[in-house]
């Protein structure tokens, strides 16, 4: 090799060579990671939708009003009169007509009928909207690295959804049974939820590029975090013990508070012939526990909250205040519904206002984990 002259000119730098796409974080097109967080964003909006619609066809009664499970062609309505008729007489047949609804007419039938077709509709156009964005994103190759099997798990999780829903349906034509079994319903629920908790945590993720997560990752606190995380499933507990309350109409049947009956401790709190059944078919056992649940969900989430106000990031600190003050509403609206008997406004409101508490716990718990770099100068983003 040549000796370099002493004087010689260095100012031109030595060329990189290019590092492979393929080991680059986010080697993707420019414009993936938002535009995929927009179609997540699309998707959280349809499946809130679809749990305050599916509260509305609880509350409604309207549930059993389909008793066939037709994924493809069920997707179109009766389009004659002779359909209608057919589609009236197979929900004559099942129990909820003939002990509950022995009078209803045509018009009555077709009031529940769109209720639960609306519901299952928009289940449909959840599917379609996620097959649609994950091939587009897919088949472009736009999908950041480590991302697909994420992606793909929603659209499973989603069909597992639809079987689950048919599965609590049918539970409701058997003899003997008016409607949905509470159980079943509360592991309806407990998977949307589940599936709106995920797509929540994607949006956050892809907010912020890869290389800004693993930095801010580095200054997580862990302690918070955990706490955090025990909130989360705490809350998500909460919302299958609300579910059960709703599949069994508790809220309408003690309408006290802070007494149930007048009573701290109601009588009926157990039922020694039902055993085990009363934390599922007991309206005191579920009623009671749901409050009990609340009141322990509140403290801890208070606990949490004082935690969280000696974190050194402040943007931490006010998702946190965010969330317990979300806390506080969510727990006067409870106390407002049962006292009103748990209308469908307030019903609804209550049930929307679970979805809103259970994300902004997962936000919170989002920044404990990867919280926003702070300096002299302010907050980093």
């Amino acid at each position: 090799m040549a000796k370099r002259p002493i004087f010689q000119e260095v100012s031109e730098p030595a060329a990189v060579p290019a590092a492979p796409a393929g080991n680059l974080i986010d080697a993707r097109p420019r414009g993936a990671r938002m535009s995929i967080r927009v179609w997540l964003v699309m998707l959280f909006v349809l499946v809130t939708a679809m749990i305050v619609l599916g509260g509305a066809t609880r509350l409604t009664g309207s549930g059993l009003s389909i008793t066939e499970w037709k994924p493809v062609v069920g997707a179109l309505p009766p389009g004659s009169e002779a359909a209608w008729s057919e589609e009236f007489a197979k929900y004559q047949q099942i129990p909820q007509f003939q002990e509950e609804n022995p009078t209803m007419d045509m018009a009555g039938f077709k009031r529940i009928y769109w209720w639960e077709w609306s519901h299952r509709l928009l289940g449909r156009v959840i599917g379609v909207v996620w097959a649609a964005g994950f091939l587009y994103f897919w088949l472009t190759s736009r999908i950041p690295a480590g991302w697909t099997s994420r992606l793909l798990v929603l659209g499973l999780l989603g069909g597992l959804q639809g079987v689950i829903g048919w599965w609590m349906v049918s539970s409701g034509l058997v003899a003997g049974m008016t409607s949905v079994a509470s159980y079943r319903l509360a592991i309806h629920l407990g998977l949307a939820f589940a599936i709106l908790g995920a797509i929540a945590w994607f949006v956050f993720q892809l907010g912020r590029p890869e290389s800004q997560l693993l930095r801010a990752r580095r200054a997580g606190e862990g302690k918070l975090f955990s706490m955090t995380t025990g909130l989360m499933h705490l809350a998500f507990v909460q919302i299958l013990l609300g579910a059960l309350v709703a599949g069994i109409d508790a809220g309408r049947q003690y309408t006290g508070w802070p007494k149930m009956g007048g009573e701290w401790i109601p009588a009926a709190i157990w039922d020694a012939e039902l055993g085990i059944r009363n934390f599922f078919e007991n309206a005191a056992t579920v009623q009671f526990t749901h409050r009990i649940v609340a009141y322990l969900l509140t403290v801890f989430a208070v606990v949490v909250w004082l935690r969280a106000r000696r974190s050194p990031h402040p943007v931490t600190r006010g998702a946190f205040t965010v969330m317990i003050t979300a806390v506080a509403l969510q727990m006067l609206l409870g106390i407002v519904t049962i006292i009103r008997g748990a209308p469908m406004g307030e019903a609804l409101a209550h049930q929307l206002g679970a979805v809103a508490l259970f994300v902004l716990i997962i936000r919170a718990r989002h920044h404990a984990r990867y919280p926003y770099e702070t300096s002299v100068r302010g907050t980093i983003r």
